[in-house]
C-alpha cells in the first residue's frame, strides 16, 4: 500500500497529508531528479483546475521542480487532457496537472505524465514514491543550475483546435444546439470555444469558477441542472465534463442521461463502420454493464474488463493493441487522439454520429438496454471491513444467488474511505436484495 499515491496519483483533502504544500514541494524534487535525462534544459508543464488549493499546490511545485534544476511551464486551469497533449507536443520531460477530478472543491490531488503524455505507471510512481521520504539536498541544483518558471499563453487555444481537428474534415456543427455543463471546472473556456467555433449553438452552465463551486450541483457527477436547461432550452444534446474534463455524460432532446457505456456503444459502432476501430474491440472496466459486453458480442466485437481507472483501461490498450476504451463514469480514451480520457473530444465523436444522421440524439445513444445494475458506497474509518468473516460470507452469498444471470463487484474505492458495492443482473428484485445484503453487513462491521 502506497503512502502517497494512489490508484490515480495523489489525492486527497487539501492542506492536510498527503496534498500539502511540503509534499507538492517533495515531489517536484522526486520527480523532477527521475526525469533527468541527459544534459539538456529540462522542462516540465503544469496545469491546474479552478480549486481554490491550486494556487498552493502549483507554488510548491514550482519550487520543487526549479530547485530540481527543471524550468517550469505554468499553463493555467486547463483540461488534464491539455496537459497530457502539451507535455508531448512542447517536448517537457514530465507533465502535472493539480486536480481531483470529480471530487468536491475542498480535495484536491496532483497526476504525473511523462514524456510520452501518458500518466505514470505504478512502477515509475512507486520510484518517486521511494524519494518523498528521504533527503534529497544531495541531488538538487546548485545554485546557477536551478529552474525558471514562465507562464505561457494561448494554452487554450491550442488545446481547442486540437480538437477540433478531431472531426472529420469539413465537419460542421451548425444547427446543432447544445448546453454545455463545464463544471465550473477546467473546460470552462476551451468547451464552449470548441464547440462555437465548430458552429453550434452554445448555451452555457458551469462557467463561473469561484475557487469553491468545481463540482458543486453541477457537471458529470449532477446532471440535474443539464438535463433542465436541455429541457427548457429544447436543445438537441447536453454535454456534462467534470472538473478537469477527463470525463463527459451526455443528455439527449428528452432530457435524459446518457452513461459512459451508451457513449462507448456509440463510438466502437462507429469507428467499426469506418475501419478506424483496432485490437477487435473495447476497453472498459469491470463496472461496465452486462448489456455493453452483450451488444458488442452482436456486433463482433470483445469487451474487455480491467480494474477501475482510466489509467488501467490505457495500459491494457496499449499493450494489446486497442485503440478504445472507457468507463461506465465517462472517461473515454481514444488513442488515435488522445493519451487520456477527454470528455470534450468523446462528446465530438458522438456529435459526428449525429451531425451523419438524421436521427434525434434519443436514438443515437440508446445503443442496448442496460441490465439491472445497483451500485451503493460504505463508508468506512478503520482497518479493511473486506476481511471481516461476516462480510466476506455475505459476498459469496451474494455470489450464489446471482449464479450465472448477474455479476457482483466488490471493491474499495481508490480516492475515498469507501467500499463500493455493484451487482448487475436480469432480475432486478435478485440485484437489489444481494446489494442491500451485503451493504447491510458492512454498515454493522464498520460502524
Amino acid at each position: 500500500m502506497n503512502k502517497y499515491f494512489g490508484t490515480d496519483g495523489i489525492r486527497g483533502e487539501a492542506n492536510s497529508f498527503p496534498v500539502t504544500a511540503e509534499v507538492a514541494m517533495k515531489v517536484g524534487m522526486a520527480a523532477g531528479i527521475s526525469f533527468r535525462r541527459g544534459n539538456h534544459r529540462h522542462r516540465v508543464v503544469i496545469g491546474k483546475d479552478t480549486r481554490l488549493s491550486g494556487y498552493m499546490l502549483e507554488n510548491a511545485l514550482v519550487a520543487g521542480f526549479t530547485a530540481a534544476g527543471m524550468d517550469v511551464l505554468l499553463l493555467g486551469p486547463v483540461p488534464t487532457p491539455a496537459v497530457a497533449m502539451l507535455t508531448k507536443s512542447m517536448r517537457c520531460d514530465i507533465g502535472v496537472m493539480i486536480s481531483a477530478s470529480h471530487n468536491a472543491y475542498f480535495d484536491n490531488g496532483i497526476k504525473l505524465f511523462g514524456p510520452d503524455g501518458f500518466k505514470l505507471s505504478d512502477d515509475f510512481e512507486s520510484r518517486i514514491e521511494a524519494l518523498l521520504d528521504k533527503d534529497l539536498s544531495m541531488h538538487l541544483a546548485n545554485s546557477d543550475g536551478l529552474g525558471r518558471a514562465t507562464r505561457v499563453e494561448g494554452v487554450v487555444d491550442r488545446y481547442v483546435e486540437f480538437a477540433k481537428r478531431t472531426l472529420p474534415p469539413g465537419m460542421s456543427l451548425d444547427g446543432i444546439r447544445i448546453v454545455v455543463d463545464c463544471a465550473n471546472g477546467a473546460a470552462y473556456k476551451a468547451a464552449p470555444a470548441a464547440l462555437w467555433e465548430l458552429g453550434a449553438e452554445v448555451i452555457t452552465i458551469g462557467i463561473e469558477p469561484n475557487g469553491f463551486n468545481i463540482n458543486s450541483g453541477c457537471g458529470s457527477t449532477d446532471t440535474d441542472k443539464l438535463c433542465h436547461k436541455v429541457h427548457e432550452t429544447r436543445a438537441d444534446i447536453g454535454i456534462a465534463l467534470d472538473g478537469d474534463a477527463d470525463r463527459v455524460l451526455l443528455v439527449d432532446e428528452k432530457a435524459r442521461t446518457i452513461d459512459g457505456d451508451q457513449i462507448m456503444a456509440v463510438i466502437s459502432e462507429y469507428w467499426k463502420d469506418i475501419a478506424r476501430l483496432k485490437g477487435g474491440g473495447v476497453v472498459a472496466t469491470i463496472m461496465s454493464n452486462l448489456g455493453l459486453e452483450r451488444f458488442l458480442k452482436d456486433k463482433g466485437l470483445d469487451l474487455v474488463r480491467t480494474k477501475v481507472g482510466d489509467r488501467y483501461v490505457v495500459e491494457y490498450m496499449r499493450k494489446h493493441g486497442f485503440n478504445f476504451g472507457g468507463e461506465q463514469s465517462g472517461h473515454m480514451v481514444m488513442s488515435d487522439f488522445t493519451t487520456t480520457g477527454d470528455g470534450l473530444i468523446a462528446a465530438l465523436q458522438v456529435l459526428s454520429v449525429v451531425r451523419g444522421g438524421e436521427k434525434p440524439v434519443s436514438e443515437v445513444c440508446r445503443k442496448f438496454e442496460p441490465v439491472p445494475q445497483l451500485l451503493k458506497n460504505v463508508r468506512f474509518d478503520n482497518g479493511n471491513p473486506l476481511e471481516d468473516g461476516q462480510v466476506v460470507e455475505a459476498i459469496e452469498d451474494g455470489r450464489s444467488m446471482l449464479g450465472d444471470s448477474g455479476r457482483l463487484v466488490i471493491r474499495p474505492s481508490g480516492t475515498e474511505p469507501l467500499i463500493r458495492v455493484m451487482a448487475e443482473g436480469d432480475d432486478e428484485k435478485l440485484v437489489h436484495e444481494v446489494v442491500d445484503g451485503i451493504v447491510d453487513t458492512l454498515k454493522k462491521v464498520a460502524a
